[in-house]
């Protein structure tokens, strides 16, 4: 997950409309700063259903493409464009536009009660990576986390990356003693008591 050899594969003066920003990046720094976060997820994608458009110096490839987190099994659709022109005789990004399913936003998919438990077995094998960057990004960009052993509301990637590095130096392992789940639309939560193991020390400690 190397964001320079990324952003190396679009032009001098590109456009990245990207998925999950809503700044475009039209330069080198910006484009690897995009990447700078998107590849903490491992992202692996194929591609669903594809057009291409072949002219003089340049190509099109638009349709729809899958995107597989690694680092949390996420599976995200999307639409996408792809403008390449050739650049110092190498073929290269000049247009990149992508955005998630429009019908998926307004309707969301199901999800079932045991499905939105093992979103908790998601996160705790993020915790027994002891990577804070691995964890943080199990959390929306919006989060919110009141975490259990500080007073500080944790409300960006910054922050629960910043609660979660000392947190993991305790080498912490939880399982849900008790569940009660609820389902919405686009939404579900799931409320109850668990316990840590952490490795670190033997301690057991319990928590809502």
């Amino acid at each position: 997950g190397d964001s320079r050899i990324v952003a190396k594969r679009y032009t001098k003066s590109p456009m990245l409309l990207p998925t999950v920003s809503d700044t475009p990046r039209t330069d080198y720094d910006s484009v690897k700063d995009y990447f700078d976060a998107f590849l903490l997820k491992k992202p692996q994608g194929k591609i669903l259903d594809g057009d291409i458009y072949i002219g003089n110096g340049w190509a099109t490839d638009s349709g729809i493409y899958e995107f597989t987190m690694g680092a949390t099994g996420d599976v995200v659709k999307a639409r996408y464009s792809y403008n390449y022109v050739q650049e110092d005789g190498i073929w290269k990004i000049q247009h990149h536009h992508s955005s998630v399913m429009p019908e998926e936003i307004a309707v969301g998919k199901s999800i079932s009660e045991d499905e939105v438990r093992s979103l908790f077995s998601l996160w705790n094998d993020a915790l027994a990576t002891l990577d804070p960057k691995k964890v943080a990004a199990r959390y929306a960009k919006s989060g919110v986390l009141l975490p259990t052993v500080s007073d500080t509301p944790r409300t960006d990637f910054s922050s629960i990356e910043d609660y979660f590095v000392n947190f993991l130096t305790l080498k912490p392992q939880g399982e849900i003693l008790e569940s009660h789940v609820t389902i919405g639309v686009n939404w579900c939560q799931d409320v109850g008591i668990y316990e840590f193991t952490m490795g670190a020390t033997g301690k057991k400690v319990k928590g809502r």
